[in-house]
């Protein structure tokens, strides 16, 4: 193992100062190599020292401006700041370099979701489902988008999906009863409510939407 494994290694471990004391030694060692930059930002960014972090990944872009990590690394830097579409901008540049990973569509995907462009965030967040069909979390956003677009049949489906990998996912019973009272499907929203309030009991929006269908269920009173 040569020291910038053993250095992922350390900080997978979360041994900060033994990984960085080793990145240091890759950097002096190869200062032209933009892969030992990359690392350190990484690590810089998980001690949250985000201007050192972006520095470090600038300098490994100007090694080597296709260095598609570094780019996603400036692109997770930018979206922990909330500058959304200055991360995008970043995600979008390493998918073009050649970073075909599910988690650079689903962050480029989250970037449009965090700016309320639903639409823009689709073809991304399928695009990490199909690369990662077993990540919850994918499915789920995906299929908030897909709720939010007005795209309900295709959301249900996805819900049901995320249930099918996880059963005891709260918010998607309670997503799947919106769509069930958007279609006047009352008893099968109350039931999704339920199941809802069932797995998480301060599940506020799922108290909110059985109530909803209560009323929806209470006979009209005679006058």
């Amino acid at each position: 193992m040569d020291k910038n494994q053993q250095a992922i290694t350390l900080l997978n471990e979360k041994k900060y100062e033994e990984a960085a004391k080793l990145f240091n030694e890759v950097i002096e060692e190869s200062p032209q190599d933009p892969l030992g930059y990359i690392n350190f930002g990484n690590l810089l960014m998980q001690l949250n020292e985000v201007e050192k972090a972006e520095r470090f990944f600038q300098r490994a872009i100007e090694l080597d401006e296709n260095a598609a990590t570094a780019y996603y690394g400036l692109g997770s830097l930018y979206f922990d700041q909330e500058n959304f579409e200055k991360a995008a901008q970043n995600f979008l540049k390493a998918i073009e370099l050649g970073l075909e990973e599910a988690d650079a569509y689903f962050m480029l995907g989250m970037c449009f979701r965090n700016q309320e462009q639903w639409k823009l965030s689709l073809p991304y967040l399928l695009r990490a489902t199909e690369l990662d069909s077993q990540d919850e979390s994918f499915l789920f956003q995906y299929g908030l988008s897909l709720a939010q677009g007005e795209f309900l049949d295709e959301a249900q489906n996805i819900f049901e999906k995320v249930l099918e990998i996880n059963e005891e996912h709260s918010d998607a019973y309670y997503n799947l009863g919106v769509i069930a009272l958007f279609h006047e499907q009352i008893k099968q929203a109350l039931n999704h409510f339920e199941k809802a309030l069932e797995l998480q009991s301060d599940h506020v929006l799922a108290a909110n939407g059985k109530e909803i269908a209560l009323q929806y269920m209470e006979p009209f009173e005679d006058k």
